[in-house]
């Protein structure tokens, strides 16, 4: 392939990517409310609430039916007056704190926040020791014999 052709195949990748990881909303017009503080305060906490169906995203986010129904719900009890810790403390009661994208620090959740940060310093401590090990351990040379070292001679010269 030649070069232009391969810079021109790498910035069509390159515009692919960046057109992949731009999010995409699924807040349907319907869903929104006519008061655009309430739309604002519904969106906040929708990016803040975990799809139950997904898992690893915002029901902001999410297109499956259950983020949709909570989304709602969201903006059901805004509506209603609740404020965002109620509206937040209504859907942890109802469906558990699994449905927190950041979960609140608490001792059953100590592990959650905990380890990762113990198997990065870890890693590291790991990582050192290593290094460490391979600067003391002593460097063996070879010790070849008048015949080997003939052969090697003879083998390099000829490559």
């Amino acid at each position: 392939m030649p070069a232009h052709g391969l810079r021109i195949f790498f910035c069509a990748v390159c515009c692919l990517l960046l057109l992949g990881s731009s999010p995409l909303r699924a807040v349907e017009p319907k869903e929104m409310l006519a008061d655009p503080a309430l739309e604002a305060r519904a969106r906040n906490l929708s990016k803040e609430l975990r799809c139950m169906v997904c898992q690893n995203q915002s029901i902001d986010d999410s297109e499956a039916p259950l983020a949709h129904d909570l989304r709602v719900l969201v903006r059901e009890r805004l509506q209603a007056g609740d404020s965002d810790n109620q509206v937040i403390n209504f859907l942890v009661a109802r469906y558990g704190e699994f449905v927190l994208l950041r979960p609140q620090f608490a001792w059953h959740t100590a592990a959650l926040w905990g380890l990762p940060p113990a198997a990065l310093l870890i890693g590291i401590v790991a990582i050192v020791l290593v290094v460490r090990r391979r600067r003391t351990l002593p460097v063996e040379t070879a010790n070849l014999s008048a015949a080997e070292e003939a052969r090697l001679t003879e083998l390099l010269r000829d490559s």
